[in-house]
């Protein structure tokens, strides 16, 4: 994999941190180009992260657009993609979830683990590909929302704050992901789990519409459902319209801040599961 994995000579393990750092780091990057290989040679496994955001977009803003009210008199369009980004950044635990139970399950990670290489290595080189496959998704979203007629209103420190909530959102959803393709037994089931799951998750919230239309039982449900409050919390800092009524909960009301409480409690329970599951899944 490196130069020392070609020589078939492990590192010792009495090699100073630096040097072990750079080991780790290549074998990583060694990983993180397989995965981009895959995606070159099978173009459509980037089809969940890149043409359906762009049908929901084209989808909500022309023919729905046109009968869905924004209180306030917000432009819709610019109310739609703040949703649709975190849509995209939520089904996007697929992606990682199924890569990591495709490879578990078909053995390839026990091959690499019987090579000299950084243990940590796949799976750091595994989440470097997937963030650099969503960097690619929010990209295109970000294009297809300016063809619309989305724009940032906000300054310019609240639009980077905005632009690092969606990063923080994407690395989350990938650690949420990658601990799913390590707790199932095939690919197939990941994707169950994420539709039964996430699908609901996504429509259930202010994703494409205000909260304030919604019925009482499923309002309330929306106000406290994480994806509305990523949602809001990207409107509030690209300066969109918002739509939250008067009186909803904490999380709407400071969607910015439960949006970063939301982030980070989900990867501290995340991580470290992911980690001892990884770990089980490749010894024994």
């Amino acid at each position: 994999m490196n130069a020392n994995a070609i020589a078939g000579v492990a590192l010792p393990k009495s090699s100073p941190g630096p040097a072990r750092l750079r080991w780790l780091a290549t074998d990583a990057w060694v990983l993180a180009r397989r995965q981009f290989a895959h995606i070159r040679q099978i173009p459509e496994k980037l089809f969940d992260v890149t043409l359906q955001p762009i049908m929901f977009v084209l989808l909500f803003a022309y023919v729905f657009g046109g009968v869905i009210h924004v209180p306030g008199g917000g432009d819709y369009h610019e109310y739609l993609i703040g949703g649709i980004l975190v849509q995209t950044l939520v089904f996007g635990l697929m992606g990682p979830g199924t890569s990591m139970a495709t490879d578990l399950g078909e053995g390839i990670i026990d091959r690499f683990t019987s090579l000299p290489m950084s243990r940590p290595a796949y799976l750091i080189g595994h989440l470097t590909a997937e963030f650099c496959a969503t960097v690619l998704a929010i990209t295109i979203m970000i294009i297809s929302g300016l063809i619309v007629g989305w724009g940032v209103n906000s300054t310019a420190l609240e639009a980077l704050a905005g632009f690092g909530l969606l990063l923080l959102l994407a690395i989350t959803m990938i650690w949420v992901g990658t601990l799913i393709g390590v707790l199932v037994r095939s690919a197939d089931a990941v994707q169950g789990i994420a539709f039964v799951t996430v699908f609901p998750l996504t429509f259930v919230a202010n994703t494409f519409v205000p909260v304030g239309g919604l019925p009482d039982g499923l309002r309330q449900v929306a106000e406290y459902n994480p994806v509305s409050c990523w949602a809001a919390a990207v409107r509030t800092l690209f300066g969109n319209p918002t739509a939250i009524p008067s009186g909803s909960a904490w999380p709407l009301e400071h969607s910015v801040v439960a949006g970063l409480i939301w982030c980070l409690a989900i990867l501290a329970v995340v991580i470290p599961l992911t980690v001892r599951g990884f770990r089980k899944r490749t010894t024994g």
